[in-house]
């Protein structure tokens, strides 16, 4: 080989992986610390209701960004401890917010052949505006936890770069506080404070255009779902999920859809609370999630770079589909 051809293709294989991970910026790198987690519980005395919620606290002496999530239908504040251990070490508090009346109680204590029925009676409007109103109440708690001299959480929160998440039903609920429109009710749960959201498993709007609905939706997204993405209960398919993405004109938004994912793939159980989950997605889930909370939390350039750039595509197979909007590459 010509000495001078061997140069170029080192000089090729260094621009690749500078492309991919600019900077030498990981998502995936995290320090080698044990993360504790505390639980509390917000009362919310107008709606004479609680909500259980599990922080799980990075290794920080300085305020640091908050990450709130919702959990699926029969979930708990205990799901998903691989995005709260991960997101904590990666040096944010994470709060999983427990939603009474759609959460692990509607199943746990249900004879088994009656478990579905009870979920889907669960799967209701009610249910779905409680949740909604539930995330307000729990950022007023943190901002008085925070503030309190004697809670373990004084001062550890930096609620100025608040993000929220969610899976499923929680994706309907950050969908919500994120900004839908709720057209034929003239009603909005916008949040303020929320400044970036992932969608785990979105929905398009049961009634209504979803040009419409997710038209006043203008902070940054990140939507995740999968080809077999089809719902174990209602009606909503994997080609459904779709149906989000080309609306978020206003917003910064990034999408990828896992090949073959279904829709527990993300998280770590099945709907009758057995152990399960896919290493190779979840992989792909922390480092996409953790570069979006990088890019837009943080302000971290190398982080946009990377989910620009060929970062992502470095945590995907083939046949995963990743896409980004203008207002994304802005």
């Amino acid at each position: 080989m010509h000495p001078q051809f061997s140069c170029l293709l080192v000089i090729v294989a260094c621009s690749a992986l500078l492309s991919a991970n600019p900077e030498g910026y990981d998502p995936l790198k995290v320090p080698d610390v044990k993360i504790v987690s505390h639980v509390f519980e917000v009362k919310d005395t107008k709606r004479e209701r609680t909500l259980p919620v599990r922080v799980y606290l990075p290794v920080s002496t300085q305020p640091s960004p908050v990450i709130l999530f919702s959990h699926g239908l029969g979930g708990s504040r205990d799901n998903n401890p691989y995005l709260g251990n991960h997101w904590a070490k990666r040096g944010y508090v994470v709060v999983f917010v427990q939603h009474p009346g759609s959460d692990e109680k509607v199943w746990k204590d249900v004879p088994i052949l009656q478990r579905m029925a009870a979920m889907k009676q669960a799967a209701s409007l009610d249910n779905f505006l409680a949740r909604a109103k539930d995330i307000p109440v729990v950022i007023d708690a943190l901002a008085r936890w925070n503030a309190e001299a004697a809670h373990p959480l004084k001062g550890c929160l930096d609620l100025g770069r608040l993000g929220m998440s969610g899976h499923s039903f929680g994706a309907n609920t950050t969908q919500a506080v994120a900004g839908q429109a709720f057209v034929r009710e003239h009603v909005s749960f916008v949040e303020s404070r929320i400044k970036a959201a992932v969608m785990m498993s979105p929905s398009p709007p049961a009634l209504g255009d979803p040009a419409e609905a997710f038209a006043p939706i203008k902070i940054p997204c990140l939507l995740m779902t999968g080809t077999q993405d089809d719902s174990p209960i209602g009606n909503t398919r994997a080609a459904d999920r779709l149906k989000v993405f080309p609306h978020l004109q206003q917003a910064p938004a990034w999408q990828v859809v896992f090949d073959k994912a279904i829709h527990m793939s993300f998280g770590e159980r099945d709907l009758l609370g057995n152990s399960q989950g896919d290493a190779r997605y979840h992989r792909a889930i922390l480092a996409l999630t953790t570069a979006v909370w990088d890019a837009t939390l943080k302000a971290d350039a190398g982080a946009k770079a990377w989910l620009n750039g060929g970062g992502a595509k470095s945590v995907l197979v083939a046949e995963d589909r990743w896409e980004m909007n203008p207002k994304a590459r802005e």
